[in-house]
């Protein structure tokens, strides 16, 4: 698939979750290269506005939009959602990359870090879908897309107990692709549903997870040559690159070198 396969994209609207650093921020530039109109979000925009002056200095046929908004709020995504469709028309590619993990094992962790990971990890990417497909339904759209960004901690579970709740949320984000990609096709539609599940991949992700000891956190990435950013964006581009009778379901992937 050359980038003639994603010609269709040109022009439409995607929304990133957690645009502003790691994973959503080359995401979000790999779309603006590919010519599509990108609404970036985060709780802190500055990053994002960066990116899209980035962009544009670097002449990519598409624009990055930052919007701020606060996933574990839903009135916040209900105007963002709002706002796409005022200026923008509404959402045609969905990517729920935004997540976090806290370091709260089940036997002694704080019930705020679980119900953090619950709001993002798993509310926000189930009310963002709804709100994707609604704006796809109502416009008629029936060749849009909803990528959630998985984990390989979706699939089995590491004996790590900072990471166990964390993994529950994912094999959530596991069982809601799977029963997206159903009610998809059930409504008739050629919408389609991925999810994508990395390894390690080398962001900021440990250094919030283990925010009390950044020393850990440089030790899980100096340990083996991780995946990149850069490898997850190529992993969306291939995805939405399959013509409309493939539908990808789940990419499982993990650095070379990595164990479990």
């Amino acid at each position: 698939a050359g980038s003639g396969a994603m010609e269709r994209w040109t022009g439409r609207v995607a929304l990133v979750t957690g645009a502003s650093v790691g994973i959503g921020a080359a995401v979000a530039r790999a779309l603006v290269q590919h010519g599509m109109k990108v609404v970036g979000c985060a709780r802190s925009v500055d990053k994002i506005e960066k990116l899209a002056a980035e962009c544009q200095s670097a002449g990519y046929p598409g624009t990055l939009i930052p919007y701020k908004c606060d996933l574990s709020n839903e009135e916040e995504i209900l105007s963002m959602f709002s706002a796409i469709k005022t200026l923008h028309q509404g959402v045609d590619v969905c990517i729920n990359n935004a997540g976090l993990a806290r370091p709260e094992p089940l036997l002694s962790g704080k019930t705020e870090g679980w119900r953090t990971m619950i709001d993002v990890n798993v509310m926000a990417v189930s009310i963002c879908t709804r709100e994707a497909y609604q704006s796809m339904k109502e416009r008629n759209i029936d060749d849009g897309h909803i990528i959630n960004i998985n984990s390989m901690n979706g699939h089995s579970v590491v004996p790590q107990s900072v990471v166990h709740f964390y993994s529950a949320t994912k094999y959530a984000v596991t069982a809601l692709t799977e029963g997206l990609r159903q009610e998809l096709r059930e409504a008739k539609t050629h919408i389609r549903a991925t999810c994508i599940s990395p390894g390690l991949v080398e962001t900021g992700f440990a250094f919030k997870l283990h925010d009390n000891d950044p020393e850990r956190a440089a030790a899980t990435y100096e340990s083996i040559r991780c995946l990149k950013a850069e490898d997850m964006a190529n992993a969306v581009i291939y995805v939405l690159s399959a013509p409309p009778h493939v539908q990808i379901g789940d990419i499982q992937m993990r650095p070379t070198e990595q164990i479990s």
